[in-house]
């Protein structure tokens, strides 16, 4: 039987002990405030909060080993890399993560297995699913073709000059002058 211990989003948590006792630990997070995805975010127009949901159930994987499973839900607005306005990005991941109670465990575990988390001392949850984020997180984030702007542009025969296209003229015209 699990385990909810509710909708907070504790400081730090014990990732084995959430394992063995199949608990769960759940909340939501606006990803402007994670480190590491703030910067690859398009600028928010108007001043909803974008809320990711996140959840981490403990348990075993089909061997028995200890794991948890890190579920990420929601939508981001990235910068489009076609026309450079903001873009709505769906997200919906969920990872298994085998823990390894020691360094040495960890060791051992990381040459056979993708993904391992070292469990030997509390764990932050907002940690994991910042990572969760970044991993699901597109390249080269894009509109539909029909939704773009640059894209739309060139189908119906406007030319789109390249921003890039400004700086080609002038240093055409600088070697002219050489």
């Amino acid at each position: 039987m699990k385990r909810d211990s509710g909708k907070r989003a504790p400081g730090r948590f014990d990732a084995l002990e959430l394992a063995r006792t199949s608990g769960i630990i759940s909340g939501e997070v606006d990803p402007g405030k994670l480190p590491r995805i703030a910067d690859r975010l398009a600028p928010s127009a108007d001043s909803l909060p974008v809320r990711i949901t996140w959840r981490i159930d403990g348990g075993h994987d089909a061997m028995g080993r200890p794991a948890l499973t890190v579920s990420v839900e929601g939508e981001v607005r990235l910068i489009c890399q076609r026309c450079l306005r903001p873009v709505a990005v769906s997200i919906s991941q969920r990872t298994m993560l085998l823990l390894a109670p020691s360094e040495l465990d960890l060791a051992v575990l990381d040459e056979a297995e993708p993904e391992v988390v070292l469990a030997n001392a509390p764990v932050d949850p907002l940690g994991l699913v910042e990572d969760e984020l970044l991993l699901s997180l597109p390249f080269s984030p894009r509109h539909d073709e029909n939704e773009c702007a640059a894209a739309v542009a060139t189908q119906s025969g406007r030319a789109v000059q390249s921003p890039f296209a400004g700086l080609a003229q002038l240093k055409a015209r600088q070697g002219s002058r050489n």
